[in-house]
């Protein structure tokens, strides 16, 4: 099994409950830095920063992350999450929800390949893809 982990730059919190409520995930786990053992304390400062998020979706799938130091932070690139549907008005949904705020790098619309398919960036700078295949892809 295959699952994405991302990094975020001290807003891991404000989208894990983003993409709860619009991709209808459930999160799991919600660690802070503070509740770690006394013996691997938080870094001054970033306590309250997430040091693990994971969360999981009705078909399965499941998404983790955590906010990365500064230091250790690198903006997300090379990559998008992909999310497949099977109902093009869900998918177009989902895509504006993920898009709002960010930027649309191909909007949703109907292709070859598919019912409907669009590309962005959510707000927290992560990538994505939305996908309704098309009957035999």
């Amino acid at each position: 099994m295959l699952n994405p982990y991302l990094f975020y730059q001290d807003n891991c919190e404000a989208a894990f409950n983003y993409y709860a409520r619009i991709l209808d995930g459930k999160i799991e786990a919600m660690m802070r830095a503070s509740d770690a053992p006394p013996e691997v304390p938080a870094t001054p400062g970033r306590e309250k920063m997430i040091m693990h998020a994971r969360m999981s979706f009705p078909d399965g799938s499941v998404l983790m992350a955590s906010d990365a130091p500064a230091e250790h932070f690198n903006k997300p690139q090379g990559f998008s999450i992909s999310i497949t549907v099977t109902d093009p008005a869900d998918g177009e949904r989902k895509f504006n929800a993920l898009a709002d705020g960010g930027s649309v790098t191909m909007p949703f619309s109907k292709t070859f390949w598919a019912k409907g398919f669009g590309m962005c960036t959510d707000k927290f700078g992560i990538p994505w893809m939305v996908n309704c295949p098309a009957e035999g892809m």
